[in-house]
């Protein structure tokens, strides 16, 4: 029988509508092979809605995005929109997207391909094997805290202020993903805070070593941002599993991604409570220096799509498959710009695509 889903596209802005127009061809016939029927709708967020509706995530966005089985971003912003009033900047419409559909725990898995280890910019022999999963919390931290803004002083001088603030309930539904994250893998969850500064992080340190008791089989560490920062570059083998805030989130994922050579690589999962529709996206950004010149690498979109249909459809069969493809292309040596190296064949965002349906249909 049929498995249906309804599926919101966000194409968004920059290189977006490029490399979801091959993601949609790659699980339309995937598909065909599992006997999965995917109704696309597509909607607007970021930059393109702000042109046309005047605002970076319109309702009925949000809304039909509430409604879907799963929601597929490709990429937004742009330099055209950067100096517009924070509340208006596509920034602030993925952020409010995650917010509105309650995506608390963001999956981000940095591995390195072996097809891909000399794109690194490290040493063979520092990111060889490397698999790391960051788990990100999404909607709390410094982003969200308030008091916000930026005030007047008594003396008249500005003062810009954000507030870092968790609670406990926050804090433990990510450590749970984490934890739960971790028993999938090689069972190490590394939490990382700022627990020697900041009472947040101390509050943030004390729930999940009380987690750490229900998930005896994990073996759990902790470490200071700064220091993560360092290991990550110095000796990333040594992580499996890392779970952090927002902030630190956001800065430590990136980090992990360089790691294999190209963000261009990579996918990445918003995950909600049980029931709710997932959001999954490539974590590279809108490059509109290359917009339109079918210059995109469209794995990581790909990639994104494979994620969804193993995190928020469970199909992953499908997802493997997927994953199987993007291997078989890279091993028969096509490399688009981000990542080609000398006797490698050059191709564009397009004939990445149809190097890849090409390996599906087989």
């Amino acid at each position: 029988m049929t498995q249906q889903y309804r599926i919101t596209l966000l194409p968004g802005d920059g290189i977006g509508p490029e490399i979801m127009a091959i993601a949609v061809e790659v699980l339309n016939v995937i598909g065909q092979q599992f006997d999965l029927a995917f109704e696309f709708q597509e909607a607007l967020v970021g930059g393109s809605a702000i042109d046309a509706e005047g605002e970076p995530l319109p309702a009925k966005t949000l809304e039909q995005c509430k409604t879907s089985d799963a929601v597929l971003l490709a990429a937004i912003g742009g330099y055209q929109w950067d100096t517009l009033p924070r509340h208006l900047r596509p920034e602030t419409g993925l952020l409010a997207l995650r917010s509105g559909l309650g995506l608390f725990a963001n999956l981000r898995p940095a591995q390195i391909l072996p097809q891909l280890i000399d794109a690194s910019s490290l040493k063979r022999e520092v990111v060889e094997g490397v698999d790391i999963m960051v788990v990100r919390e999404l909607t709390g931290g410094i982003y969200f805290g308030q008091p916000r803004g930026v005030f007047a002083t008594e003396s008249g001088e500005q003062r810009g202020v954000n507030t870092m603030a968790y609670t406990e309930s926050e804090i433990d539904r990510i450590g749970r993903v984490a934890f739960e994250a971790a028993r999938k893998r090689r069972k190490q969850l590394c939490s990382v805070d700022k627990a020697n500064v900041l009472e947040v992080s101390q509050l943030w340190r004390d729930r999940i070593t009380a987690l750490a008791a229900e998930y005896p089989d994990v073996e759990l560490s902790h470490m200071y941002v700064d220091n993560a920062a360092m290991q990550l570059v110095r000796n990333p083998k040594q992580f499996d599993t890392i779970v952090t805030g927002n902030l630190f989130g956001d800065i430590l994922s990136d980090a992990a991604a360089m790691l294999t050579g190209s963000i261009g690589m990579l996918p990445s999962a918003s995950m909600g409570v049980a029931g709710t529709p997932g959001l999954f996206e490539p974590v590279h950004g809108s490059a509109p220096d290359i917009a339109g010149q079918d210059k995109a690498n469209p794995l990581a979109q790909v990639l994104s799509a494979a994620m969804m249909l193993r995190y928020g459809l469970d199909q992953p069969a499908a997802a493997d498959r997927i994953e199987q493809a993007v291997m078989q292309v890279l091993d028969q040596g096509y490399r688009t710009g981000d990542i080609w190296s000398e006797n490698m064949t050059a191709v564009g965002c397009k004939g990445m695509g149809e190097a890849l349906i090409k390996i599906l249909q087989q």
